[in-house]
Formats: structure tokens, sequence, C-alpha cells
């Protein structure tokens, strides 16, 4: 249900600095490459609409990010005080490890697809000018600059203070996670809709799987994630020259404050969708459309 099942396909891309990207194929080996950039500290195992890939000519890429599943962690990212200096090429560096991947395994360029806090790695793709098209979904938007706006309040606005104040600190915060206790914190702030989602038993076990994956070499690659994704991008989106669009549920309260509204704004041409009675969960419930766009 829901578009999730094991991979068809699975191997590592070995990258000019020796390092290891691993990815995951569904669909056919010769199909349209549609590269997912998965959320939070999820492995390439979670992936979408596989029960439309073959129908429609769609070959589905997932890809682990740096120390996440069986991908190398980037070099500096986890050494101690270092980190708050280094993580903020992480997203600059993981679009240089995908021009390597897509130059030598897609044969074109690839649609790529961002889910939550996958989407500031897919913008960084778009920006370096890897995807024929980008679709944002359920982004997670650049919140340093709500926070800078004065727009954050609560626990997120002191957790996105302590980023550009602390960000070792806050490393040292987010190296407390592990898979269970992710899921855990997805699950308590889900709306009821997407709650629906994560508790069907077979989306269950392929998030418990892909989550498990994503921990094995520890934690860390989530941290250095995170906090990427929580400090300033650094992205010039004026550089986006594919056509984008971003898809957010109108229920999903944990993504962005406007559900994209600025975020789409920022980027030249940009359209955005908002799904009635959907949240943060339209990379599964609506796959099969989002799928279906793509290819038309």
């Amino acid at each position: 249900m829901y578009g999730v099942a094991p991979p068809e396909r699975l191997g590592e891309f070995r990258l000019a600095d020796g390092r290891v990207l691993g990815w995951s194929e569904w669909g056919p080996p010769t199909g349209r490459p549609v590269l997912l950039c998965p959320g939070a500290a999820t492995s390439r195992r979670l992936g979408f609409g596989s029960d439309h890939v073959h129908e429609l000519g769609v070959r589905l890429i997932g890809l682990d990010r740096p120390g996440l599943g069986v991908s190398s962690p980037a070099p500096g990212r986890t050494v101690g005080r270092t980190v708050g200096r280094t993580v903020g090429r992480a997203l600059s560096d993981f679009a240089g490890d995908v021009e390597q991947f897509v130059e030598a395994r897609c044969g074109e360029a690839p649609v790529v697809v961002g889910f939550s806090q996958g989407a500031p790695f897919a913008l960084a793709c778009a920006v370096a000018g890897l995807p024929s098209a980008l679709y944002l979904v359920s982004a997670a938007d650049e919140v340093a600059r709500w926070h800078a706006a004065g727009a954050l309040d609560g626990h997120l606005a002191t957790l996105v203070d302590l980023c550009a104040r602390d960000p070792d600190a806050a490393y040292e915060r987010f190296l407390a996670f592990d898979a269970d206790a992710v899921h855990r914190m997805v699950l308590a702030g889900s709306p009821a809709r997407d709650a629906a989602v994560y508790a069907e038993p077979v989306f269950d076990a392929a998030y418990r799987t892909a989550l498990a994956e994503g921990f094995a070499q520890g934690p860390h690659g989530y941290a250095t994630d995170t906090l990427a994704a929580m400090r300033p991008w650094r992205l010039d989106l004026d550089r986006v020259s594919c056509a984008v669009e971003l898809w957010y549920g109108d229920e999903d309260t944990g993504h962005s404050p406007d559900n994209g509204c600025t975020l789409a704004d920022r980027i030249p041409g940009a359209v955005r969708r908002v799904l009635p009675g959907e949240a943060g969960s339209v990379l599964w419930t609506c796959g099969e459309a989002l799928l279906r766009r793509i290819v038309t």
C-alpha cells in the first residue's frame, strides 16, 4: 500500500575520491530516470509509486546521502568541533556527488524529487543545473530565513537559534537521535491524515527499515543533514533554470510556515500546488498522481 515496496535493484557507485554512494532502483532499467532525495534519516530503500513505475516507464532511483545507509560520510563532517565550519558545504557537495552519478548512470538529465528534508539537497542539484525538472514534495522550508524575520516561535525557534549561534552544540544534540527516536518524533508531530499512513502495517515496516538503514553507520549523517537544513542554505535560487513544482497538503503544518508560498516565490517560475485533504505524506498518498505529472 502507498506505493512502497523493496527496491528491485541495489548498488553502490564509486565516486572520484573513492567514497561510495548507495543507490536503489524501481522500474524498468531503461526507463526515464527520476532521482529521489529522501526525507530525514531515511535510506535509499523507501521509494514511492512502486506499483506504477513499470506502467509509466519510470526508473525511480533512490540515493543515500553521505553518512546515511551505505554511502560514505563526507570528509570532515563528523569531527567534533569542525562540523560547524564544514556543514555549510553539505548541500553543494551533495550536488557534486549527484553530478558524477548522473553522468555515469543516468544517460540523460533526470527529474529530481526532493521530499521533506531532502528538498534543500534537491534544490542544490537544481542550482547546479543537473535536473530536467524539479519536484519539491512536502518540502522542508529554509527555517533560518523565517527565524531571521522573527516568524518562528516555540521549540523550533529555539532550535534554529541554537543552530545559528552554536552549530557544534546543535550537532551534538542531533547526535542523540537514533532510528526509534526519529520514528517517535515524526509520529508525535503528525496530523491525523499522516498518522493513518504511518500506522499502515506495510508502510510502517518499510519506514522502519529505511530508518534503521539510515542510522546503520550511526547518527552523524542525520546530524549533518539536519544541521545543514536548519542553517542558512546559501543557495542562489535565481540560478534554477528547470521547471519546478512544489506539492503540499493543505493540512501539512510541519514542513513550511506557509505551505511553501514564500519558498515558491523565491524560485524562478516555480508552480505551487496545494492538495486539499492531504498532509505531509503526499509523496505516498499522491504518488501515482506525481509520477503521472512527471511523465506528461
